[in-house]
């Protein structure tokens, strides 16, 4: 982010465009060099008996670092931190198993299905953790040189790592079962804060435990792609003979996510079902293909539309909208915390326009039209949002087809805004996107009242979040690099996935 803002404050600078080529081979350096040194202090600073490659006693004993050019030594790093930072995970899944899981006063206490839901299939885990622990511990073994990783990541991501998937499909009724368990067996909690005080655990929560396969396959992500950049930096290719790995981890990132997702999603079917009473023909609700994207509250106008109705408020009627990614259902709220379906559209046949300049009264408002509807014929609603952000939300949930400000969901712009995380941000609805420190973004449309509807570069997850959350990037040179870069993983992704299907038609 540091090297990002010095970047910006250079875009209008002479200096800028007459030394174009020297920043772009500078920058990458500089950028990996700042990251580097908060590392240095966290490996030496940690009670762990690993620390950096260059401080081997036989990597300085062999003389190798006067050898191998800055770019190598970060990369040697890179590949260095994956394998101990794979041992430290497995020392910790290890004491998890051992520590809890097999304790003998725990096992009394816990029913079967209990312990299953608890613990999930975290033996699996451990067993593909150690295996790939082995086969990386080799690698290294082999030469004071690592030679490369990629090969050793890409196989285990495809032939081992689905156990990460079932693990974390879990987390939802794992963290579910943990808490029902806190409150309703005392002699549960008072062993569990024993164990949890033992020298072992360092001060760490048992639930700390539970959630490090998530984290682990999230940080394993993260470091392979640092290894790729290190990589790409290099005029000798690394990896040229196996699949970029980066792309796997993140379809595994993906699938846990999507398992979560499907978990939590099932629920929300079934209380949404539960609410619903159809002054219509009823539709089924839950469907395993189904989910919500959108819920709340409009104003639908009603009357003639007149200058004088327009300045009373009961031209205004209140209706509850629930949008599903294939299905809208309109309500109006009735006592019980129930809602009476009164007219329902497939979503691929909704449109919608916005009204301009229409005046205070008719401020964000927009139509909305359903091709068909419950009844079989075309009608159309003139709703109002109670922010422009609000109205922008929906017209975009809607129809997520249409042109946005910005950009069009179909094009592929050499440049457009983009963005970068300063702030986490943690989603609050459906339709907006939880974002972590650094996360670039391209900006696809703008509300005026501070909220911003982005695109994440690395996994192009779109969703709406506070501008405040980021800095936007001024410098073109800066947009053009991300851009290059996602295209360039993206691209990787494709090959690889046609190579996947030729062979499976073979």
């Amino acid at each position: 982010i540091e090297t990002r803002r010095l970047q910006d404050s250079q875009t209008d600078t002479e200096e800028c465009s007459a030394s174009e080529e020297t920043l772009s081979e500078a920058e990458p350096t500089n950028t990996v060099e700042s990251k580097a040194v908060p590392q240095i202090n966290l490996l030496r600073n940690s009670t762990s008996r690993f620390n950096l490659w260059q401080d081997l006693p036989e990597i300085r004993s062999s003389g190798v670092l006067n050898i191998l050019q800055p770019d190598e030594i970060k990369l040697q790093e890179s590949m260095f931190e994956l394998v101990t930072s794979e041992a430290s995970y497995y020392k910790s899944l290890n004491l998890l198993v051992s520590h809890f899981m097999e304790n003998e006063r725990l096992k009394k206490i816990l029913h079967q299905s209990e312990a299953h839901i608890l613990f999930s299939n975290v033996l699996d885990v451990m067993a593909v953790s150690e295996r790939f622990l082995l086969d990386l511990e080799q690698r290294v073994e082999e030469n004071i040189v690592i030679s490369d990783v990629c090969d050793i990541v890409y196989q285990h991501t495809v032939n081992h790592f689905s156990v990460y998937v079932t693990y974390v499909s879990n987390q939802t009724y794992q963290e579910r079962a943990y808490k029902q368990l806190l409150q309703d067996k005392p002699n549960f909690r008072e062993v569990i804060s024993q164990l949890e005080l033992d020298p072992k655990c360092k001060g760490l929560s048992f639930s700390s435990f539970l959630i490090l396969p998530f984290q682990r396959i999230t940080r394993l992500k993260l470091l392979v792609q640092v290894q790729l950049i290190a990589v790409s930096s290099l005029s000798s290719p690394c990896c040229s003979g196996t699949p970029l790995p980066g792309c796997l981890d993140h379809k595994v990132v993906k699938a846990c996510n999507e398992g979560v997702r499907k978990m939590s999603r099932t629920e929300q079917m079934i209380s949404i079902q539960k609410k619903l009473e159809f002054k219509i023909k009823s539709v089924p609700i839950i469907s395993h293909s189904r989910w919500l994207l959108k819920q709340g509250e409009l104003q639908q106008m009603n009357g003639p539309k007149t200058s004088r109705t327009l300045r009373t408020k009961k031209l205004f009627r209140e209706i509850y909208l629930f949008l599903f990614n294939d299905l809208l259902v309109i309500c109006r709220q009735i006592p019980g915390d129930k809602y009476q379906v009164f007219d329902s559209a497939p979503r691929g046949l909704l449109r919608v326009e916005e009204l301009e300049d229409q005046g205070q009264s008719l401020a964000n408002v927009f139509i909305l039209r359903l091709l068909e509807n419950a009844d079989d014929r075309e009608v159309s609603y003139m709703l109002k949002a109670s922010s422009q952000s609000e109205m922008k939300r929906w017209m975009i949930s809607l129809a997520p087809n249409r042109r946005t400000k910005f950009v069009s969901f179909t094009s592929r712009l050499v440049d457009c805004p983009q963005i970068q995380c300063v702030h986490p941000y943690v989603a609050q609805q459906p339709d907006e996107l939880s974002l972590e420190l650094a996360d670039v973004l391209n900006i696809l449309d703008k509300a005026d009242d501070g909220w911003i509807f982005g695109e994440r570069l690395h996994d192009q997850e779109r969703g709406w979040f506070p501008s405040s959350m980021g800095e936007e990037i001024l410098n073109p040179k800066i947009r053009s690099q991300n851009l290059k870069e996602c295209f360039r993983v993206h691209k990787s992704d494709d090959s690889q996935r046609r190579k996947l299907g030729s062979r499976n038609r073979q």
